[in-house]
């Protein structure tokens, strides 16, 4: 499809962004192994600023979304909302969809249909959805750490790179039959998106939990490596 064509020519452009603080993050939320569950969370930054050709790949994505509103109606299920009516939105959406492209390049994001699954949200969401669900890691990072709670770090280590302040957050939440970061025995998953306009950068941080014993019955289904030798012993090739 010439749209993904597009999409992954203007990815390939945006830069990532290094941080000391994000990647010391990173490194504690890796894999964090609870017993019978394992949290995994993942900080990344990229600058959006692009110029020449890069404005062309931009335009060409505007008239996809331009021509995608002309054949929507009114009645339509799947008609726009307030992210692809401005020119302004649709920009901010066409990165949000860029950055979800560099955290999974394999998986295949529509950006006239990504509209439906963003929601813009404010801080104090993402901070009561991180309580919530992230509160066994938080406890994990005071016994392990004296320097602030796992939440006002990351909060630091996000305004840092993108000035929370002037922000818009949105989350991330597709259809679960296809939602990209949802993994074998996934019990929760989150995708907290951190767009500074002026600054031209976004900060993504994805959460998840999976579930251990999902994954050691998946283990106990799967033949011993010998067992598939014999298997193939048998057969005539």
């Amino acid at each position: 499809m010439v749209y993904r064509i597009f999409l992954e020519d203007f990815a390939a452009i945006m830069k990532f962004l290094e941080y000391t603080n994000l990647d010391s993050l990173n490194v504690f939320m890796g894999e964090l192994n609870l017993g019978e569950r394992t949290i995994k969370g993942c900080l990344e930054a990229y600058s959006c600023k692009h110029a020449g050709t890069d404005k062309r790949l931009s335009l060409s994505l505007e008239n996809e979304m331009l021509d995608y509103l002309g054949k929507s109606s009114d009645t339509d299920s799947s008609s726009p909302v307030d992210l692809l009516l401005s020119r302004s939105s649709r920009k901010a959406l066409i990165y949000l969809v860029l950055i979800l492209y560099q955290m999974y390049p394999d998986y295949d994001f529509s950006a006239v249909k990504a509209h439906q699954f963003f929601s813009e949200e404010s801080w104090d969401t993402f901070k009561q959805i991180f309580n919530n669900y992230m509160s066994e890691a938080s406890k994990e990072w005071a016994e392990r750490n004296e320097d602030g709670s796992l939440l006002e770090v990351i909060y630091k280590a996000l305004d840092e790179v993108v000035k929370l302040a002037e922000c818009e957050i949105y989350v991330y939440n597709p259809n679960p039959n296809a939602d990209p970061f949802l993994e074998e025995g996934a019990i929760w998953s989150f995708c907290f998106l951190f767009y500074n306009r002026k600054l031209k950068r976004v900060a993504g941080f994805r959460f998840c939990c999976t579930s251990n014993l999902a994954s050691d019955a998946f283990l106990a289904d799967s033949p011993p490596y010998g067992e598939d030798e014999e298997i193939f012993d048998d057969m005539d090739m």
